[in-house]
């Protein structure tokens, strides 16, 4: 070998090391000196990156034929907020299917140390605990196989070569239904479809979200005629058949609804790469992991997060094709093949347009029916947070699912503020409807309630939509009751929840209650009105105003207490109220509620 080579240079690797921790090692922490004899990658990655889940990806074959040479340390190095949150990567370790070691590496120290400027990157250090070989991107799989292979026989010939086993320790498996699901669809027939991504399955369940009714899909990776590989979006074809989104395995695959048969539609199976084809025959053209499916306009349209575009599959004539995007990274608007995107993630379809959660960019954006691309809400990869209000000003967190309203709004599975918010088109505002949900991933609506896909609880949950987001009849139709007398000045809003038996107040991840309250008309309340965390509040009415309807919201979420389980089931619970009142002398000075202790 030439030890010239810049690959070559002698330059020692510096140490590991991560504020939060090791991961997928049986709670050891390790330094390079206890690897000393083995070859080591590290994969620079953080799990927002879709590039970096290609990595993932790219990797598992080496890891597979070198276990006992080679040593893949992923070292989890934050973009968003989120991410730097250590029960974050937790769940991303899982979800991905990760089976090696994770450093957690929240602020950056061991990425400055290998003066790492790009997700992902790859750092290749001989046994001897030398950097031989850096690589940024993806696709380097195959340059570092041949590396390896070259490291094994000059380390083998020196004796500096350790083989065995690795230091990786499989987590225990955790029973649930779902496990990190996806994307979520209403059957014809009320059930839910739900992709339940980490456990490669889709999931039918019945129409109360919780019972299974059958799974689709044996639950391992492949790509075969009873397999998926992480699928995602789901989308009806027709009141028969369901379209996939096959993420791993680059492809959208149909399912029978009446035989649960599967079949590919779309892709070879292998990732898109810069020079193959983007159009023709659907099934000779590579894709690259699509994230979600729509039908627009007679297609569907496919979210590819893999390359940042939009593509199409025709049913009809069975082509692909590019619709909008360069597959350059960033957040450009206009004509379809100038536009720029980031991660397109959720998609949603309504008459006269297309929605897409474009998560890189924290972005909600939409395609007209000429093809043209507009930005609702978002600035750039760069700028994100949680705030409400105008459009202009207003800020999501990755986002990674979208969902058509009955108003014309939209509501937005906001999923690194754990949040569902809502824009609507016709005031320009973004409003947060609900929080406390836990890495929000897509919401299908039913009736007057929105189910929210709340993966990093691995279950779906239903809340009330607010009234502003559903046609109804006015309010007066809900005044039809009779009016509670209230006496004019201070009332006591109580809302009494007691947690099932069984079960406590759920308070890991703060505050586990929340209370919103609102009138109608909104003079009614002279003080009191808004959001807030206690279940009691004191109320303030305007004797001016003579009647009218209170409106409450409160939410509960409550977890098994049972200190011997490590993962708890947790339920929430919630409940709204349109209370008529009419201010009345000798009236009622307390207005109590019950918020019933039964699952959502």
């Amino acid at each position: 070998m030439n030890d010239s080579a810049p690959r070559r240079a002698r330059v020692r690797a510096p140490e590991l090391v991560g504020k939060g921790g090791w991961l997928n090692t049986g709670g050891k922490e390790y330094t390079l000196a206890d690897l000393r004899g083995r070859i080591v990658i590290l994969d620079f990655w953080t799990f927002c990156c879709i590039n970096c889940l290609h990595v993932l990806d790219e990797l598992r074959e080496l890891e597979e034929q070198h276990r006992d040479t080679v040593v893949i340390i992923g070292v989890h190095s934050p973009k968003f907020v989120h991410e730097a949150e250590h029960a974050a990567v937790v769940d991303a370790v899982e979800r991905y299917g990760v089976e090696h070691p994770v450093l957690d590496d929240p602020e950056l120290a061991t990425w400055k140390q290998y003066a790492v400027r790009a997700w992902p990157t790859l750092v290749v250090i001989d046994p001897e605990g030398y950097v031989v070989a850096q690589h940024a991107g993806e696709g380097h799989a195959h340059a570092i196989a041949k590396l390896v292979e070259e490291l094994e026989a000059e380390h083998d010939a020196k004796g500096t070569l350790r083989r065995g086993d690795g230091p990786y320790v499989a987590p225990e498996p955790v029973a649930t239904d779902l496990r990190f699901p996806g994307k979520a669809l209403l059957l014809p027939s009320g059930n839910f479809l739900v992709s339940d991504t980490t456990r490669h399955q889709l999931v039918e369940l019945a129409a109360d979200g919780e019972s299974v009714v059958r799974r689709i899909g044996n639950g391992e990776r492949g790509f075969g005629p009873d397999s998926f590989n992480e699928p995602q979006g789901l989308a009806l074809l027709d009141e028969h058949t369901v379209v996939v989104a096959d993420t791993v395995n680059h492809a959208l695959r149909a399912v029978d609804l009446a035989s649960g048969a599967v079949r590919t539609l779309a892709g070879t199976g292998k990732q898109w790469w810069q020079g193959s084809p983007t159009s023709g025959p659907a099934l000779d053209v590579d894709l690259s992991s699509p994230w979600d499916v729509a039908v627009f306009d007679g297609k569907v349209w496919i979210a590819m997060a893999g390359v940042h575009q939009l593509w199409t599959y025709d049913p009809a004539a069975g082509t692909v094709a590019v619709a909008a995007g360069t597959t350059n990274e960033g957040l450009v608007d206009g004509p379809g093949a100038e536009a720029w995107f980031a991660q397109p993630s959720g998609l949603a379809a309504t008459e006269d347009r297309l929605w897409l959660a474009d998560s890189e960019t924290s972005a909600l954006r939409w395609v007209d029916r000429d093809g043209t691309v507009h930005t609702a809400v978002g600035t750039g990869l760069f700028d994100f947070g949680h705030r409400d209000g105008d459009a202009g000003q207003a800020l999501f967190q990755h986002p990674l699912g979208v969902t058509a309203l009955p108003d014309g709004s939209v509501a937005v599975a906001d999923t690194y503020n754990h949040a569902l918010r809502r824009f609507d088109p016709a005031t320009g505002q973004v409003t947060t409807l609900a929080t406390d949900l836990r890495e929000p991933s897509d919401a299908v609506v039913i009736g007057d309630d929105i189910v929210v896909v709340e993966s990093a609880r691995h279950r779906l949950t239903r809340l009330r939509l607010p009234e502003e987001a559903v046609r109804v009849e006015s309010v007066a139709h809900r005044t039809q009751r009779s009016a509670t007398e209230v006496a004019g000045g201070k009332l006591r809003l109580d809302v009494i929840f007691q947690a099932p038996a069984g079960q406590k107040l759920d308070t890991r991840y703060g505050p586990s209650t929340r209370l919103l309250v609102s009138a109608t008309p909104p003079e009614l309340l002279a003080a009191g009105d808004g959001a807030g965390t206690e279940l009691a509040r004191e109320l303030v009415l305007n004797p001016a105003v003579p009647e009218g309807v209170l409106h409450v919201s409160a939410m509960a979420a409550s977890c098994d207490d049972d200190l011997a389980n490590e993962y708890p089931a947790c339920h929430v619970h919630q409940q709204d109220w349109g209370v008529p009142v009419r201010v009345a002398e000798g009236g009622a000075d307390r207005l109590p509620l019950v918020l019933a202790g039964m699952d959502s």
